[in-house]
């Protein structure tokens, strides 16, 4: 038998959040409903989820198409960040995209999504590092500056 649950998180192999899926009976009673990972599909609650996707996916298109028409002011910006570092310059703490999204939005007040960013791995040394910024087909780019601190 399977039962129908919307996800009230985001689950590896399942799906994401508010998304309504058919999961096994077990699953759903013995994993997923008592860890709070999801709720039960009635009527109600699967409209709400499908109105909190909507709402979601306008959020990001309105972020998107604004990031996309102020990317040329991301672009040659220098942002600087400070964390402890070791005598060689290796970072105790690496530096990941949600971090350099959070120093954007101090140092210039450019409000970003993380997925935006072109990293392929955290920031693990001192220096300069060109990030770069996809959104739609357009690409821009600006310099996080990582000192010791």
């Amino acid at each position: 038998m399977t039962m129908k649950i919307v996800l009230l998180k985001d689950i590896a192999g399942v799906g994401r959040k508010n998304d309504v899926k058919n999961v096994s009976d077990g699953y759903a009673l013995n994993f997923l409903i008592p860890k709070k990972l999801a709720t039960p599909g009635t009527p109600a609650i699967i409209a709400h989820a499908e109105r909190m996707k909507s709402e979601q996916a306008k959020e990001r298109e309105v972020q998107e198409n604004l990031l996309f028409k102020n990317l040329s002011g991301v672009e040659g910006v220098k942002i600087e960040l400070s964390c402890k570092a070791s005598d060689k310059g290796h970072l105790f703490a690496s530096i990941h995209k949600e971090a350099i999204v959070a120093e954007l939005k101090k140092q210039t007040r450019i409000d970003m999504l993380p997925e935006f960013l072109q990293l392929d791995k955290p920031i693990k040394e001192v220096g300069e590092h060109k990030i770069g910024v996809r959104v739609q087909d357009k690409t821009g780019g600006f310099t996080l500056v990582v000192t010791a601190a």
